[in-house]
C-alpha cells in the first residue's frame, strides 16, 4: 500500500465559492517512486488512475497520460531520465530545481512552463507562492510538485471524475486558468486591507496601522515578483509554434493572460496606494509628535520663570526678601500666579499656541 495522498475535490470552475471537500485515496507510488499519481487522458486510459509498469506503457505509447511527481523525491530526476530519455538535460534540472522563476521555454514540439500559484495549504500564506513545473507535449504531461498546489489536486479530481481535458492543449490552458484564478481573490483581499487603512488614516492616526500597511507592502511586492514573469511566460506559450495547440486553447490562454496582466496591474496600483498611506501615516505620527513636544515645550516656558524664582529664594543666605514677613509666601504665590496669566497673554499674542 502506497502512503495517503489527500485531494481536494473542487467545483469545475475555480471561480465558484465553494468550500473544497476533501477525501482520501491510495499514492500509486512506493518510497523510492517519485510518483504521486498519474491518470490517462484519452484513448482507453480516459480517466483512469495509472499504477507501476502501466504508467510506463502509456507514456511510449500514443495515448495521452499525466504523470504528477514529488521534486522533493531523490529518484525524481532518475525517473525522469528513465522515462522520458528524450528530454534535454537542462528541461530535467529545471524540473527539479530548488528554486524557479515563472517561464515558458519551447523545445522541440513540447514546452517546459514554470508557473507559481497561490498557497492555499493550511496554515500558510497565500503569499508564499507554490511552484508547478510542466513538461508538454502532444503525448505526455509531466508536473512535479514541492509542495501540494490545490490547483493541481482539482484538475485531478476532475480528471479521475471523467470532466477533465483529453488533449495537451486542453490541458496547459485549464492549468493556467485555475492557477491564475486563484490569484484574483488574494489580490482582492490586500486591496481591501489597504482600503480599510485609508479609512482608519482619515480617522485618526494610529501606530498599530505602520504594522498592517508594511505588511501589505510585502505581500505585493512578493506576488509581484513572480506574476509579472509568469504574465510574460503565459504569452509567450498562448504564441508558441505548437501543433497541439488548437485556437481554443490559445483563446483560454489569452484569457488568462489578461487576468494575469490584471493581477500585476491592480498590483502595482496597490504598492502605489500603500506608500501614499505610509507616506500619509508617517507624516500624521510626526505632526502628533511635533504637536506634543510643542505643547512639553510650552509648559517648560511657562515653568521656567516660576523655577528661577522658587530657585533664588530657597537659597540659604541671609537677606531674603519676605524672610521676617508672615505673609509674604502668599504674596510671592499670588505673584507667581500673576506672572503665568502674563505669560500666557504673551504667548497668545505672539501666536505661539
Amino acid at each position: 500500500m502506497g502512503r495517503p495522498f489527500f485531494v481536494a475535490c473542487l467545483s469545475t470552475c475555480p471561480n465558484t465559492q465553494i468550500e473544497p471537500i476533501w477525501f482520501e485515496t491510495e499514492m500509486v507510488n512506493n518510497m523510492s517512486d517519485p510518483v504521486i499519481f498519474s491518470y490517462g487522458l484519452n484513448g482507453a486510459t480516459a480517466g483512469q488512475a495509472l499504477q507501476g509498469k502501466r504508467i510506463g506503457e502509456v507514456l511510449k505509447s500514443d495515448d495521452l497520460a499525466w504523470v504528477h511527481l514529488d521534486a522533493t523525491h531523490p529518484n525524481a530526476a532518475d525517473w525522469l531520465h528513465k522515462n522520458l530519455s528524450y528530454l534535454d538535460p537542462f528541461v530535467v534540472q529545471a524540473l527539479v530545481a530548488e528554486e524557479t522563476r515563472p517561464r515558458a521555454t519551447i523545445t522541440g514540439k513540447g514546452a517546459l512552463v514554470i508557473y507559481r500559484g497561490v498557497n492555499m495549504n493550511e496554515n500558510s500564506s497565500p503569499e508564499d507562492m507554490i511552484s508547478v513545473r510542466l513538461w508538454i507535449d502532444e503525448h505526455r504531461i509531466i508536473s512535479l510538485q514541492r509542495r501540494p498546489s490545490r490547483s493541481i489536486a482539482s484538475l485531478a479530481s476532475d480528471i479521475g471524475a471523467g470532466k477533465g481535458p483529453d488533449n495537451a492543449g486542453a490541458f496547459a490552458s485549464a492549468i493556467t486558468a485555475r492557477l491564475t484564478a486563484y490569484l484574483g481573490p488574494v489580490v482582492s483581499e490586500i486591496d481591501d486591507t489597504v482600503d480599510d487603512l485609508e479609512e482608519q488614516l482619515i480617522e485618526g492616526v494610529d501606530q498599530s496601522e505602520r504594522h498592517a500597511i508594511n505588511a501589505a507592502r510585502r505581500k505585493t511586492l512578493v506576488l509581484r515578483r513572480f506574476l509579472a514573469p509568469q504574465k510574460d511566460a503565459i504569452l509567450q506559450f498562448r504564441d508558441a509554434d505548437l501543433a497541439w495547440l488548437k485556437e481554443a486553447d490559445r483563446r483560454h490562454l489569452g484569457e488568462s493572460y489578461h487576468i494575469a496582466q490584471r493581477n500585476v496591474e491592480d498590483l502595482d496600483m496597490i504598492r502605489e496606494r500603500a506608500q501614499i498611506v505610509k507616506e500619509e501615516l508617517a507624516s500624521g505620527l510626526a505632526d502628533k509628535m511635533n504637536r506634543n513636544m510643542y505643547i512639553l515645550s510650552v509648559i517648560a516656558a511657562i515653568f521656567l520663570p516660576l523655577g528661577f524664582l522658587t530657585g533664588l529664594l530657597g537659597i540659604n543666605i541671609g537677606g531674603i526678601p519676605g524672610a521676617d514677613n508672615p505673609n509674604a509666601f502668599w504674596w510671592f504665590a499670588l505673584g507667581m500666579v500673576i506672572i503665568v496669566a502674563a505669560q500666557v497673554w504673551l504667548f497668545r499674542k505672539m501666536r505661539w499656541f
